[in-house]
């Protein structure tokens, strides 16, 4: 009796070890178009001549989130925010740094001194606050009074916004600097620029989408900054990017600074 028993508590754990064996989960990565329509819709940004670099990153993130195909994936950012956001932010990118193209913050400089009043600056992408806080800087190297502006950036990366509002940065972001400029608005920390609160306390940060219906709430703005961002659109997605921009400014009369890439 007792044989019999181990016998048969033997021959259910062999059956329970089979059946758990057979539980394979099956991946399909193949077809990841569908992801770049719905991230094209949601954001602008188009992976059209990137099809290979989307199809790889996005295999990547599917499995560090335990997603085991592209269509669990499109359905489950549909009605979860966070995973959305997470996906956002592992698809953009936010590479800059201070003083990029100078002569169009010198240009922006003039106008407000020219205005003599105060002015509300959007800064559309604001990446990792970068080009935002050039602004600043140059405004008041300049001697512009610092109650007499204030700039709003924007992005779609969670990520990018978080390290925007720390405002840390490495050596090669600040490469443009002065050494001047460095030692009177930077406390440099173990190889790290830290920018001083009398520059960040001039900038607000938002997380928002240019194409999201609630873009317009932010207000409008005497000058309008939006380099680098066109480059990842289309022709369509251009003109309605710059049409959406153009609705947000006070004077409709003022150009928007757009970056020398992109091109109409």
């Amino acid at each position: 009796m007792v044989l019999q028993l181990m016998f048969s508590f033997f021959k259910k754990s062999v059956s329970e070890s089979s059946s758990e064996q057979k539980i394979v989960v099956t991946e399909d990565y193949t077809d990841v178009s569908p992801i770049a329509q719905y991230f094209k819709n949601e954001t602008g940004v188009t992976f059209d001549k990137q099809t290979t670099i989307l199809k790889s990153k996005v295999t990547t993130f599917c499995r560090q989130m335990a997603i085991s195909s592209f269509k669990e994936l499109l359905n489950s950012i549909k009605d979860d925010k966070k995973l959305k956001q997470q996906l956002v932010d592992s698809l953009t990118t936010n590479e800059t740094f201070f003083y990029r193209e100078f002569k169009q913050i010198e240009e922006l400089v003039g106008l407000v001194k020219n205005a003599n009043t105060k002015v509300d600056i959007l800064c559309a992408p604001s990446a990792t606050g970068e080009e935002p806080y050039s602004i600043v800087i140059a405004l008041l190297e300049a001697g512009v009074s610092q109650n007499n502006f204030h700039v709003t950036g924007i992005d779609i990366n969670s990520d990018a916004i978080e390290k925007a509002n720390k405002a840390i940065y490495r050596e090669r972001n600040v490469r443009n600097l002065s050494p001047r400029i460095i030692d009177i608005y930077f406390t440099k920390d173990n190889g790290s620029y830290v920018l001083k609160e009398m520059i960040k306390q001039h900038v607000t940060f938002k997380l928002m989408n240019l194409f999201d219906p609630s873009f317009k709430s932010i207000g409008k703005f005497d000058f309008i900054f939006s380099r680098n961002m066109l480059i990842y659109f289309d022709q369509e997605t251009k003109l309605k990017a710059k049409e959406i921009l153009e609705s947000m400014r006070k004077n409709q009369n003022q150009e928007i600074f757009f970056g020398h890439a992109d091109l109409f």
